[in-house]
């Protein structure tokens, strides 16, 4: 593994008082790739939740070694942590182009337009429709600009819950490449929560299949795909 960027210690989780994850550890790598697989209700989404103090945890949470535990959820995008939710996340009244203004309101460089432009690029459909509201777009364009939305905070680490779901499998290979891309071109981290675990696996380093609010097994993504578990749970065969 490449050096820590991210890494999570003993951490719990509380939704009302509630525990939903019990001590869990892990660590990304700068530049990695990992995904998290688990049945409904495991806390894979609490895992992103917990980064972005969006609920509450103990623990400890290191970024580049930083205890950012108690750091302020805005204040994590300005340290270069980026979350796309599930069910899209984005600004359902502004239009496109105010998304992607919206995703670089923390930077102050002269580079702004120029992603835009990127993301344009990426994402034609975006470029088309970029005076209308995102509430107008398609499913698979809200999720486009959800992706270029959170880029356009040039991250270090990419959280991503769940970015295939109802999509069409056109447009998630589409997605999927511009991950991979991203990653590559980039190096930019990515956390990725995913159903198709098949598509995550192939584009992952490592990866961690959580359990009932624990880590139940952490592995390199090949062996992952080669454990009959995970292939009878996840994998369909």
């Amino acid at each position: 593994m490449t050096s820590p960027l991210l890494e999570l210690a003993g951490v719990r989780a509380y939704y009302d008082g509630v525990e939903a994850l019990h001590g869990i550890d892990l660590t990304i790598g700068a530049g990695e790739v990992v995904v998290v697989l688990g049945a409904n209700g495991a806390g894979k989404t609490t895992t992103l939740r917990s980064i972005c103090r969006l609920t509450r945890t103990t623990g400890r949470i290191l970024l580049d070694g930083a205890d950012i535990t108690r750091v302020p959820t805005g204040a994590l995008v300005r340290r270069g942590i980026a979350l796309v939710p599930q069910g899209r996340g984005t600004l359902t009244d502004l239009s496109v182009g105010d998304n992607l203004l919206a995703g670089a309101i923390t930077r102050r460089d002269k580079d702004v337009a120029a992603d835009i432009a990127r993301w344009y690029d990426t994402f034609p459909a975006l470029a088309r429709r970029r005076n209308q509201s995102a509430g107008s777009l398609s499913g698979g364009e809200q999720q486009m600009l959800a992706i270029a939305r959170a880029l356009m905070t040039r991250p270090r680490l990419l959280l991503m819950d769940e970015p295939s779901l109802g999509l069409a499998p056109v447009i998630v290979r589409n997605l999927f490449g511009v991950l991979a891309d991203t990653n590559r071109e980039r190096g930019v981290a990515i956390v990725l929560v995913e159903q198709n675990a098949a598509l995550a696996l192939d584009i992952a380093q490592r990866g961690y299949v959580l359990e009932a609010g624990n880590v139940v097994l952490a592995e390199p993504a090949d062996r992952l795909r080669e454990n009959d578990s995970v292939r009878r749970a996840y994998l369909g065969y």
